[in-house]
């Protein structure tokens, strides 16, 4: 065996055993022992505070049951797992649990992780609230700005993720996610590429976007597979949770399960002069517009256009930002 042959050898390992982007990782959570912290909530609290440069987070497989908080203050972090089916962050708080005085927690505190942070970044883990169906319980709340998530999977039944901020930029790409009433919904400006959104049997509603008036754009599903884990289950699209909300499906794959109205007014006249919800492009037994409400938006070639990543995130580039 030649030394060439060799040295080749171990520099494609060390570039495949690292990090996403090849970045090496600053800190390792292991349940085992063998890095360098045992629960990822104490490697959290060991980042630099406004760090500008990245700061990496090796998490080793396991199941990690922590109510876990990344602070505002901790900036630029990225979470690293090996194995999103194998990397699982969960807790099983839910929004009618009493705390210590008795109040119940709500649907905010019923978060099992909180990103305040701006620039966070995930790959290959699995975010879970773990209650059941209980009502409102969130997996993933997301206050800070540019988050991106990639091949992550996140797992709840209602109120699952929770695209949290007015003026949040947030990508999804690749990941899946799944729920039963209101799964994804928030105020947030938040771009799903090529997703698998998948409702849960007692679901009724997948979107519950509550964008503020003065936010161009609300949820933006592009390329993504609008899927059911059982034959009964019927929803649709989405519902405003405020006045003004706006989520638009761009050329999606959408299953049997969506209903033909495909949207709901949230029982408010209202709602239909102000919400946004638009449709181009979409295929499959759910992507029928005949029925569809009369206030939707068909969207034409031109018009769908405008509902483009760069557009949706402006000046961010999620790529970019996390090389």
């Amino acid at each position: 065996m030649t030394t060439r042959y060799i040295w080749t050898v171990f520099v494609l390992a060390f570039w495949f055993l690292q990090p996403s982007y090849g970045q090496q990782a600053d800190m390792v959570v292991a349940q085992d022992g063998s890095g360098d912290y045992l629960t990822i909530q104490e490697a959290i609290m060991m980042v630099p505070d406004l760090r500008q440069q990245r700061t990496v987070i090796r998490i080793k497989p396991g199941v990690y049951k922590e109510k876990l908080i990344l602070p505002a203050t901790k900036t630029n972090v990225s979470f690293i797992g090996e194995d999103a089916m194998k990397t699982i962050l969960t807790y099983d708080d839910y929004a009618s649990k009493k705390n210590r005085y008795g109040e119940e927690i709500g649907t905010s505190g019923s978060t099992s992780f909180f990103v305040f942070g701006d620039g966070f970044y995930a790959a290959h883990i699995t975010f879970e609230n773990s209650a059941g169906p209980v009502g409102q319980a969130v997996a993933v709340r997301v206050t800070g700005t540019r988050a991106y998530f990639h091949q992550c999977r996140f797992l709840g039944h209602q109120d699952t993720l929770y695209p949290h901020g007015t003026g949040s930029k947030q990508y999804y790409e690749e990941c899946y996610i799944e729920g039963t009433t209101d799964f994804i919904f928030g105020s947030a400006t938040a771009f799903f590429q090529s997703c698998e959104i998948r409702s849960k049997k007692g679901g009724s509603y997948i979107t519950a976007a509550s964008t503020p008036d003065t936010v161009r754009y609300g949820f933006v599903f592009a390329d993504c597979r609008l899927t059911a884990d059982t034959p009964d289950v019927v929803t649709y699209l989405g519902r405003p949770w405020r006045p003004y909300a706006k989520t638009v499906f761009i050329n999606c794959e959408l299953g049997g399960h969506i209903r033909s109205e495909g949207w709901h007014n949230w029982g408010k006249a209202n709602n239909e002069q102000t919400a946004y919800y638009g449709e181009y492009g979409n295929t499959g037994a759910g992507a029928d517009q005949t029925d569809r409400v009369s206030w939707a938006n068909r969207l034409d070639e031109s018009r769908a256009a405008d509902f483009s990543l760069d557009n949706v995130l402006g000046a961010w580039s999620p790529q970019m930002a996390h090389q």
